[in-house]
């Protein structure tokens, strides 16, 4: 069964608090397909709404257009340090193993170093190479971790995206092991909502991202859906990214479009500071949905998977 919480305290400037002590935004503006003609204006645009995190790839051909525009709105918004804003970015499949890893993370500090200095997250895009080539990847950035002042690129945090138990479970009995994952990165909605690997994953203290919560609108006529539109008169998109929010992840909407960029950082509530308590950092605001709701999208058994060619990389076997 999915979290049927109906409330939780949380505002788009919330922060959830990684395994390395670090805090991450919960609200991640997403660039995967965004031509890299168009990034730099959206990822602008994204951060004008107040969106402080954004999540890259080296797949996606627009990390240097991405670290430009936060460059830019840093130097238009004094108000905004370098340390507000969350930059991830992740290493392709085919460039697993330690010296390719290696020899990437030069790359990418060559497209973002001389916009954002440093990157705050680096993630393993895929477990579909080897056991091998996954634990020399580690390996390598894991030193890049441990050591801050490389000639390289400053990483603060290390993570996955699409692994499953068996591939984490390799990073976690590995003999070298120093920096533990801190995020997995996965798709996630009621028809994926992978129960079983999100329980081992709290079990281990791995933050779980949501990505394609709006299933990349594969699923934004599904008549159960548009039923609960109707009926509760709140807007398909805003359903889903609650339930997203709701289930604890970090949720990662991705769009084209300059208006849905502030409609789905709208579902989470401005922070408001409280005047009854002493600590000025704290504020109020709540996500909520009605228990029916939750009810109609609890869809334990589903595995409908949208991403990757409808083949869940989690699952992945080696060859």
């Amino acid at each position: 069964m999915s979290n049927l919480t109906t409330s939780i305290q949380l505002t788009s400037a919330s922060k959830y608090k990684l395994n390395n002590g670090l805090h991450i935004p919960v609200a991640a503006f997403g660039i995967y397909a965004v031509p890299p003609n168009q990034t730099y204006d959206l990822v602008y645009e994204a951060l004008v709404q107040g969106y402080r995190h954004i999540d890259s790839a080296v797949y996606y051909r627009n990390e240097e257009e991405a670290a430009s525009a936060i460059a830019a709105f840093l130097k238009n918004h004094p108000d905004v340090s370098r340390r507000d804003i969350w930059f991830t970015t992740k290493i392709t499949n085919e460039l697993h193993g330690y010296e390719l890893t290696r020899k990437e993370v030069g790359e990418i500090a060559s497209r973002v170093k001389k916009h954002i200095e440093y990157v705050d997250m680096v993630l393993l895009h895929s477990p579909k190479t080897s056991k091998e080539k996954r634990l020399g990847s580690w390996k390598a950035l894991q030193e890049l971790v441990c050591d801050p002042g490389n000639d390289l690129l400053q990483i603060h945090t290390i993570g996955v995206s699409n692994f499953g138990i068996k591939h984490l479970e390799e990073i976690f009995k590995w003999d070298g092991l120093i920096v533990h994952p801190a995020v997995d990165q996965l798709e996630l909605h009621p028809w994926l909502p992978q129960l079983k690997l999100r329980e081992y994953l709290v079990s281990k203290g791995v933050l779980v991202e949501a990505y394609s919560p709006l299933t990349q609108g594969a699923k934004l006529n599904d008549p159960e859906l548009l039923e609960l539109e109707y009926k509760y008169k709140i807007p398909k998109a805003e359903i889903l990214l609650k339930w997203s929010y709701l289930q604890g992840f970090i949720v990662l909407a991705k769009t084209v479009h300059k208006d849905r960029i502030k409609q789905n950082f709208d579902v989470l509530p401005t922070p408001v500071a409280s005047d009854n308590v002493l600590d000025d950092d704290v504020h109020l605001g709540k996500v909520d949905l009605d228990i029916n709701i939750l009810h109609a999208l609890d869809k334990p058994d589903s595995h409908e998977v949208i991403t990757w060619g409808h083949q869940d990389p989690t699952l992945y076997e080696d060859e």
